[in-house]
């Protein structure tokens, strides 16, 4: 049986691993997966990803398969509902965020097409690689997490800081931060 080199931090369980292998730091450009990490990203703020992600099934049941143009019209009895969900995080602030940011990512596809050419635009459109040596190596902002945080709030987006921004960039592959002996960099 063939054992594959990781990144550490994946090596909790299969959930983890499966998510690394498949999905973390592999370039995602269609607009609808790009919500759903954003909106992923922002009820992770303050708690690990594993909480998340073990309940990503959940959201998305919750959150109409993160379909922006619903979530962006969800009424005040659909946040209640959500409140109530205890397959979710049911934190009433980022609910709100969820639907306040699924009409600024509208906003901002009517001004750019898509909202992947505007958040692609600040790498360049291609992923930048950091060669991280080591999980230490591994920031949890930078210089363009910054720029690009300033910019969704100014935008009118929620729960998008400088961490949260950064840990989008990483897992939609904005950004590759796999390690050097990690498998998926060969």
């Amino acid at each position: 049986m063939e054992t594959k080199t990781r990144c550490a931090w994946c090596e909790k369980d299969d959930l983890y691993r499966n998510y690394h292998d498949t999905e973390w730091g592999i370039p995602v450009y269609d607009d609808q997966k790009i919500f759903e990490f954003l909106t992923l990203e922002t009820f992770q703020a303050g708690l690990s990803w594993y909480t998340v992600l073990a309940k990503r099934e959940n959201f998305r049941k919750a959150f109409d398969s993160f379909d922006y143009q619903k979530v962006a019209n969800y009424s005040e009895e659909k946040i209640e509902l959500l409140k109530q969900d205890a397959g979710i995080i049911r934190n009433g602030l980022k609910i709100k965020a969820a639907v306040t940011n699924a009409n600024a990512f509208m906003q901002v596809q009517q001004e750019f097409g898509t909202f992947s050419d505007y958040i692609w635009g600040f790498v360049g459109g291609k992923p930048i690689d950091n060669c991280c040596q080591t999980l230490k190596d591994i920031p949890a902002t930078s210089e363009i997490s910054d720029k690009l945080s300033k910019d969704l709030k100014k935008r009118g987006f929620k729960f998008v800081g400088s961490t949260v921004v950064y840990a989008h960039m990483q897992a939609t592959g904005m950004v590759n931060d796999h390690v050097a002996d990690c498998w998926t960099r060969k």
